[in-house]
């Protein structure tokens, strides 16, 4: 990652480098009480380093860089997922109203609604994009203004309620059918990982393409190597974990949080590598 001297000089590490996953290790600096105690369906950090948490069909939380609960944001709605534009503005999906609600954090107004055909589950940003999990295991990528610009219809027996989008690349989560997957932008399936999968949830991109995921069901936070063929149990039950759901990374850093279902706890973590 980007922990070490050397290594921190940048502020990106080309994603077409590879990284031995095998010398990847997590550990958990802090772990904060925040009793939200409702399902948890999404959470980013932001660039400014505060933390976004979604209760499943519910509020939008905004937490301080310790970990305090800030406030709530005033969006109406019943909010499934987040993604950040830019430095002062986010993007929420609103499955019931079949939108996705562009949001002023400067001075907290919805400044646009991109309404769509579809219930949308899960929203990620990249390369002047979003990336949408709709209804009918469909992935739309659209432009800031709504407008189509592809489509990915991907196999899932899940709804797509955990997405990443990097690289020119979605990957995404099933947790009924025990699976990560990767796709390019032209629909065509890079690979499939289902290897001691119990229910992959959240998932986010570290700085050389791997991906984290949390396997919710067997309390493990695992490591999928960029080309979707190894993979690594960073922490586990054994470390105390219990029901890990969403997780992300701090800007351009190879720290970030977890949180799990309920909602009970944010974790703090570092990834290192030897």
């Amino acid at each position: 990652m980007k922990r070490e001297a050397s290594v921190k000089r940048k502020a990106q590490v080309e994603l077409g480098k590879q990284s031995n996953i095998n010398n990847m290790t997590m550990n958990i600096e802090t772990k904060i009480e925040i009793n939200i105690k409702k399902w948890i369906s999404d959470m980013i950090c932001l660039m400014d380093g505060r933390v976004i948490v979604v209760e499943d069909d519910d509020k939008v939380n905004l937490f301080t860089p310790d970990g305090k609960l800030q406030k709530q944001l005033p969006i109406p709605g019943k909010a499934r997922s987040v993604t950040q534009i830019n430095q002062n503005t986010i993007a929420i999906a609103y499955p019931n109203e079949k939108a996705i609600k562009i949001f002023n954090m400067e001075n907290e107004t919805v400044t646009k609604v991109i309404t769509l055909d579809k219930r949308c589950y899960s929203l990620s940003f990249s390369n002047k994009s979003l990336a949408v999990g709709l209804a009918g295991n469909q992935i739309r990528i659209i432009d800031l203004e709504g407008n189509k610009l592809k489509s990915i219809q991907v196999e899932s027996k899940s709804n797509l309620y955990n997405l990443v989008y990097c690289n020119d690349r979605v990957i995404y989560s099933d947790g009924d059918g025990k699976a990560v997957y990767c796709y390019d932008e032209s629909g065509k399936q890079i690979w499939q990982y289902t290897q001691d999968l119990s229910q992959p949830e959240g998932l986010c991109i570290d700085t050389y393409g791997n991906i984290i995921v949390t396997d919710c069901g067997s309390g493990r936070i695992i490591v999928i190597s960029k080309d979707g063929q190894d993979s690594k149990v960073l922490i586990s039950e054994e470390d105390g974990l219990k029901n890990p759901k969403c997780i992300c990374f701090k800007h351009n850093e190879s720290s970030g949080f977890f949180c799990d279902l309920r909602g009970t706890y944010l974790a703090k973590y570092n990834l290192t590598m030897r």
